[in-house]
């Protein structure tokens, strides 16, 4: 595959996704919108303002668009992406396109009625050997970006997670009190299965969830490390190197 890096830590490399983005037109991870709509339909109302986190290239935000969603935000991290992002999508009124990290999105607070992102946070573990136990400096990375999607969250708010990992393994990030947000989840695939996180803001976890909560922050075991292979191969695929 003409895009493929030669490590899988080039995944979190800005100067690998510009030169990926100049040249490639489009690519959807975990599937495009049809795949996972059906979950989300009844949940996103067509007039809710909508932030997409590292939206890459993908047509998931057009597509949006174009069944009538008229008010989304994209960020990513590459400017390479957002100036051909927003150069392809210059028709497209109420969709915009702004180059930002999103550990610090540049929004006020309960800007959004929705933030979406499909397998961006999966991406910031190529460097993770096991799924028990992220490292410190991953778990800050994604603590940041959780706590800020929380923040620009309106009450009511959904923040949606696509992602290849696991509830077993997601939900030790996702279920903090201090997000100040309940959990559902939904799956979908065909051979291999993907997993759709309805995070809603102002609903408390489950029982389950702060249970789990609660008794991650008492245990301070961790799990045998496991390797992660180095990605090579015609099918682009990182996600189903990493068991998260």
């Amino acid at each position: 595959m003409a895009h493929l890096p030669e490590d899988n830590l080039q995944y979190k490399d800005v100067d690998y996704w510009d030169e990926r983005y100049k040249v490639e037109e489009s690519y959807d991870w975990l599937g495009g919108l049809s795949k996972f709509w059906h979950l989300l339909e009844n949940h996103i109302k067509k007039d809710d303002s909508i932030l997409v986190l590292g939206c890459g290239n993908s047509s998931m935000s057009s597509d949006m668009y174009n069944a009538g969603y008229c008010s989304i935000t994209n960020i990513d991290y590459s400017s390479v992406c957002i100036s051909a992002m927003s150069t392809r999508n210059a028709h497209c009124p109420g969709m915009s396109w702004r180059q930002m990290d999103m550990r610090q999105l540049a929004f006020p607070d309960t800007s959004f009625d929705v933030v979406l992102e499909k397998a961006t946070l999966d991406a910031l573990m190529v460097e993770e050997k096991t799924p028990w136990e992220v490292s410190p400096q991953t778990a800050s990375f994604i603590h940041e970006v959780l706590t800020e999607v929380s923040r620009c969250l309106k009450p009511g708010g959904l923040f949606v997670s696509v992602t290849f990992a696991q509830p077993f393994f997601r939900k030790r990030l996702y279920a903090r009190s201090e997000y100040n947000w309940s959990i559902k989840q939904y799956s979908y695939g065909d051979g291999f299965e993907y997993f759709v996180y309805v995070m809603a803001k102002g609903n408390a976890l489950s029982a389950e969830d702060a249970a789990l909560e609660k008794k991650l922050l008492e245990s301070s075991k961790s799990q045998p490390a496991q390797s992660i292979p180095t990605l090579n191969g015609e099918q682009e695929d990182f996600l189903s190197l990493m068991d998260l």
